[in-house]
């Protein structure tokens, strides 16, 4: 039965947590803790460690001895898979997801903590919508000692007001085309997304992935409330931060090529897997006007003066505001180097 099904039947929907964890002792317990004080609880952490060489894996262990012997009627499975050669990241949520056998699965990071309703109100939204395949929410920035930085997660990425709409009403195929706002330590997902996604292509970040299908396939949503305390401790592997100004300038003298191959290949595989999984047609069509876009703006003169006209063209049809962020890739476009700071200065 599948958790359409399920839900329709009147049968609740069991949610797995996927922890991925590489050296987290210092904040895994609280992580922890957070999970297993949700309602529903999970019915089972599946933890996906990669290689850690600190005591993450015994602090998790304890932890969750410590929580069955406080609660007798605790009922939540635990299974750890150690990866003695590092997956990396999307390796390592990719075979821990792979590894979960709940109708919902809930990523989560080794150093976050959830909200008490996080759950609760994240499973009511999956069973009162069928085709709901993917969520993600806001969550509050914190620092290393939990303290909030005055900022969410949403405000760090600059997330406009139509990019909120667009993801809360469940028009995020669009605006996914221009950028990802999805966030994994946020998403709860069908666990049915999982074998559609994979296998998960080196050129996409795992949530990214997720998201951009489950867009595509069904629906995904965004709820704005912050459902999670994202802890920005400087030793993230995937962090989150408002950009600066000298963050901005520091991208606009990057060279363009190797930014412009990594997007065109992003746009080649997902053509390609929309295509294979049979997605709805005007997805794919969107997913392909993307790769023309990306195409043209890699084919850009090398001699920033000649690429106006190539540019305005693409301003004048709108595929910078439908395929890129509009005026920041506009003026990136027009003023980022080619190439090597040495091949700029041979033009």
């Amino acid at each position: 039965m599948t958790s359409a099904a399920a839900s329709k039947a009147g049968s609740p929907l069991t949610v797995s947590v996927a922890l991925c964890t590489h050296n987290g002792a210092a904040y895994v317990a609280q992580q922890l803790r957070s999970i297993l004080a949700q309602r529903p609880l999970p019915i089972e952490i599946v933890v996906g460690d990669d290689a850690s060489s600190d005591d993450t894996i015994a602090i998790i262990e304890r932890t969750v001895t410590d929580a069955r012997a406080a609660n007798p009627s605790l009922r939540t499975a635990l299974t750890v898979h150690r990866h003695d050669e590092p997956l990396g990241v999307v390796g390592n949520f990719a075979a821990t997801l792979a590894a979960c056998r709940g109708d919902l699965v809930a990523l989560s990071d080794q150093d976050d903590v959830w909200a008490p309703d996080k759950l609760a109100r994240i499973v009511s939204r999956f069973a009162a919508d069928p085709e709901l395949l993917l969520m993600h929410t806001d969550a509050r920035l914190v620092d290393g000692q939990g303290a909030p930085t005055g900022l969410s997660l949403l405000e760090a990425l600059e997330a406009t007001s139509g990019e909120l709409e667009g993801l809360e009403s469940g028009d995020a195929f669009a605006v996914l085309m221009r950028r990802n706002l999805v966030t994994g330590a946020t998403v709860v997902l069908r666990r049915s997304l999982v074998d559609r996604a994979a296998p998960f292509p080196a050129s996409w970040v795992h949530d990214e992935w997720l998201a951009v299908l489950a867009a595509a396939l069904g629906t995904l949503r965004l709820e704005r409330d912050s459902l999670i305390d994202y802890r920005q401790h400087g030793a993230n592997v995937i962090g989150a931060r408002r950009p600066t100004m000298g963050d901005r300038m520091r991208k606009l003298r990057e060279p363009r090529t190797e930014r412009a191959s990594r997007l065109i290949e992003r746009s080649r595989v997902l053509v390609e897997r929309l295509e294979a999984i049979g997605a709805p047609t005007a997805r794919v069509a969107s997913a392909r006007g993307k790769l023309a876009h990306e195409t043209v703006r890699s084919r850009l003169p090398r001699l920033r003066i000649a690429r106006i006209p190539g540019v305005l063209a693409g301003a004048l049809s709108g595929r910078y505001s439908r395929y890129s962020r509009g005026p920041i890739d506009i003026l990136r476009d027009l003023v980022q180097p080619a190439g090597h700071d040495r091949d700029e200065e041979q033009e």
